[in-house]
């Protein structure tokens, strides 16, 4: 019987990437076996296209990317077929979101948002350079924010968000104020063009996250691997899904799970 055709889809921050150093040398082992099998690793991150692109050239990454917790997909020129460079987006776009926290700013509601600090204020709330936070900064469909308000008001924010078809998603640092979409949305569009692609193979979608805006990613995988981290025990196992906790945090627990499952597998 031949092997399944595997697509990964993983978050970054505190799963693919150590949560305080960003560092993914503990992965290297199962990213090269991986890539000996040709099995891609799709990113899907809240981070933005130009975080994403750089993070892919270091890792030698070459599959589609998932940015903005799902606000596009990003597919590679040639990726599956001859063209260039291909971007779905889905939701509301930045300036729409800006327009609404600008009336929640008005009305009272207390955050401090990407869009309010500079690039070296943002560095110095995320451990990123202040080149990195330039990159952070430039977005196309979320605003990740700080909250400064008390819980009852952020209550009351939220649904002030609902009401206006946005939501707040709760990342690894900051809460993200964005459309209706999620990670989940770009992932159901790549592997629908993943099966187009290998019609008469069997395609399996691994997921790995470690937060609860990766819960509707780790829901559309067939295998949902929930690295451990510092809100890991606020996501859920996925019911209808087989579902996998690391042991070990971040890439190491990437690391761990993935090389087990492609012992599993055959590659």
């Amino acid at each position: 019987m031949p092997k399944p055709r595997l697509i990964l889809f993983s978050d970054l921050d505190g799963t693919l990437l150590d949560h305080d150093s960003y560092d993914w040398s503990p992965a290297k082992p199962a990213l090269a076996r991986l890539a000996a099998g040709e099995i891609p690793v799709v990113l899907n991150s809240s981070k933005t296209a130009g975080e994403i692109r750089a993070i892919r050239e270091e890792l030698g990454n070459s599959a589609p990317f998932i940015v903005e917790n799902g606000a596009a997909v990003i597919i590679p020129a040639n990726y599956f077929g001859p063209g260039p460079e291909q971007v779905q987006s889905f939701g509301a776009s930045r300036d729409e979101v800006l327009a609404l926290l600008a009336e929640c700013r008005a009305e009272g509601f207390q955050f401090r948002s990407f869009s309010d600090m500079s690039p070296a204020e943002l560095a110095g709330h995320s451990s990123l350079s202040e080149a990195e936070a330039v990159m952070a900064k430039d977005r196309a469909g979320t605003e990740p924010l700080l909250w400064e308000g008390d819980e009852d008001s952020l209550a009351e924010f939220r649904q002030k968000l609902s009401e206006h078809n946005c939501r707040l998603v709760q990342g690894g640092r900051f809460l993200h104020a964005m459309g209706t979409f999620d990670k989940a949305d770009g992932v159901r569009f790549l592997l629908g063009k993943y099966r187009e692609r290998h019609p008469v193979e069997r395609v399996i979608a691994v997921a790995l996250g470690d937060s609860p805006n990766d819960q509707h990613m780790l829901e559309e995988a067939d295998i949902a691997v929930i690295v451990r981290g510092e809100q890991s025990e606020s996501v859920s196992l996925p019911s209808q899904s087989r579902a996998i906790r690391s042991i070990k945090t971040g890439p190491a627990g990437w690391n761990e799970c993935v090389l087990n499952l492609l012992i599993e597998y055959g590659y």
